[in-house]
């Protein structure tokens, strides 16, 4: 592997460039994860070996950004600058029905006054912060018995 530029952000590709197709795949207005192309386990966070099966013939799908919160956290410190206008601010831990149930990190950003719920539908938006290089995904929940909507 290619070492790459470092990201200006506290996210973007690892120095190794081992998730760059991630972070491209999210430029491109997708979100991509590595699958298997031999056993078709799905693979996250990146790796440069399937743990299913131990091959290495390894790629990177589009995964539709939908799923359910899996956990979440309110947190009222800023742990990266950039969140220090945002607090408090949702972390959500969202499983891709998908991926097989793959786990995936973000933002929670419709009301966070109202504690998300294990198991609420959210739906993920591709979102590129002023100034930022890379995007990142940003969750809504699913308005129940409208679907597509959020709130």
């Amino acid at each position: 592997m290619t070492a790459i530029e470092p990201a200006t952000e506290p996210w973007g590709p690892a120095p190794d460039g081992l998730d760059l197709p991630h972070w491209e795949g999210l430029v491109e207005g997708e979100l991509r994860l590595q699958r298997c192309n031999a056993c078709r386990a799905w693979i996250w966070g990146p790796q440069a070996i399937c743990g299913s099966c131990h091959g290495f013939d390894i790629g990177w799908e589009k995964v539709e950004p939908a799923g359910t919160v899996y956990s979440w956290h309110r947190s009222w410190y800023p742990y990266m600058d950039e969140y220090a206008g945002r607090l408090p601010y949702v972390t959500v831990l969202v499983e891709l029905p998908g991926a097989d149930g793959r786990r995936v990190l973000g933002l929670l950003v419709d009301d966070i006054d109202e504690d998300p719920r294990i198991g609420d539908e959210v739906v993920g938006a591709i979102e590129l912060d002023e100034g930022a290089r890379w995007p990142l995904v940003r969750w809504c929940r699913v308005r129940a018995g409208s679907e597509g909507e959020t709130r």
